[in-house]
């Protein structure tokens, strides 16, 4: 196959797990897929130097200035010679380079201007970091062209899946009852609040399902990961908080489903494996053969369903209230948790602190609209400042 009828991808965040497992799916397919950026948001620069000259890439980034002469050394110790760009607007730049696809797994805010340069740029944007969906919602969906977005997180895939699988008439609004978001319930399903009074950072790490960095793998203990997949749902897809609805499968086979009108719900399911939303996303329209494994049919399986206890954990409520508040609610929801799990990781806050923490924050916080980045990113500032403030509080009563 001629180079020029590759299509040509960047990745964003390319060192963290999204990222590798993305560089997987692309390496597995040489003929369909070449490699044109990538980018990183922190450290790590021998693993992406490694990547540039594996993959061959044109240019690569880090938005750790300080990196750069390491970044440097590592390159020019394989051989590789792309572009070097440095600091966020670096990252940035990349996210514009010329490809096809933008993969964006940076993880956390730092990926909110990312989203919007590649949109800007007319790229498809293959979208892992929900966090710059939800804390920028109003500017990344002015932004967007219908199917410009494709989800990379397991459960909007699966969502997506099963509206294509409907047909036509499956991806209007009107024809859906209601999204149910799977949830393998974590670490600490089935306990109740009291009973995670002594958890530590090493056993919320320990995620039964998925292989994840860890603040994913601590938002997945908290459940705050599925409240931010909740406003997520509800800015992908324009169906109402009050139509999506949040079910946990410890199996973490099922990956959601959709309910229509006439009592039907379709359901997408598979082994748990990042490298087929992936693939998807990337390969899409089309589907890349062996991507990832198939459920085995010749082995009896037995799949569990619960409802979600509020009580014991409350982050997904609480997402319910902010994604309906709209504005810079949802910014601050997802900033305030960033900062408390830095300081649940570090010992400096209770596990059960993080959502409790949040909900102060948000209960303070004055909302406004989200018109602009800067708008987003004082929000943002604002309510780790806050969280950091009362998270000081705790530890020092």
């Amino acid at each position: 196959m001629h180079a020029d009828t590759l299509r040509s991808v960047v990745v964003l965040g390319s060192t963290g797990s999204i990222g590798t497992q993305a560089l997987d799916v692309i390496g597995a397919d040489p003929g369909r897929f070449r490699v044109a950026g990538l980018a990183v948001g922190g450290g790590n620069p021998g693993l992406l130097a490694e990547q540039a000259a594996s993959y061959g890439a044109e240019v690569v980034a880090v938005a750790d200035a300080t990196a750069v002469p390491a970044l440097k050394e590592a390159l020019a110790a394989r051989g590789a010679s792309p572009v070097v760009l440095a600091g966020p607007e670096g990252v940035a730049e990349v996210a514009a380079w010329p490809c096809d696809t933008v993969l964006n797994g940076i993880t956390g805010a730092l990926g909110l201007t990312s989203t919007l340069v590649a949109l800007e740029a007319g790229r498809t944007l293959a979208l892992a970091n929900k966090e710059s969906l939800i804390i920028g919602g109003p500017l990344v969906k002015r932004l967007a062209a219908p199917g410009q977005i494709l989800p990379v997180d397991s459960e909007h895939s699966a969502v997506q899946q099963c509206l294509w699988a409907a047909g036509p008439d499956g991806h209007r609004p009107e024809a859906v009852r209601r999204l149910v978001i799977t949830a393998s319930g974590g670490p600490f399903r089935g306990r109740e609040r009291a009973e995670l009074l002594d958890v530590t950072p090493e056993m919320a790490l320990a995620h039964p399902t998925w292989s994840m960095g860890p603040m994913i793998t601590i938002n997945s203990a908290t459940l705050v990961n599925k409240g931010l997949e909740v406003i997520e749902a509800h800015l992908l897809f324009d169906i109402g908080f009050d139509r999506i609805e949040v079910v946990v499968h410890p199996q973490s086979i099922i990956h959601s489903m959709v309910e229509y009108i006439d009592g039907s719900t379709i359901a997408q399911a598979s082994p748990p494996d990042m490298r087929l939303p992936i693939a998807l996303a990337l390969g899409h329209p089309g589907r890349i053969a062996g991507a990832a494994r198939a459920i085995d049919w010749t082995l009896a399986h037995t799949w569990t369903f619960e409802p979600l206890d509020d009580k014991a954990f409350p982050a997904v409520a609480l997402a319910r209230h902010v994604g309906t508040e709209g504005g810079t609610a949802p910014a601050v929801y997802n900033a305030a948790n960033e900062a408390c799990l830095e300081a649940f990781i570090g010992g400096g806050l209770p596990f059960l602190g993080i959502v409790d923490t949040v909900a102060k924050v948000v209960e303070e916080h004055r909302v406004t609209p989200a018109d602009s980045v800067e708008e987003v990113l004082a929000a943002d500032a604002w309510a780790r400042a806050r969280a950091t403030e009362l998270v000081r509080s705790v530890a020092a009563g």
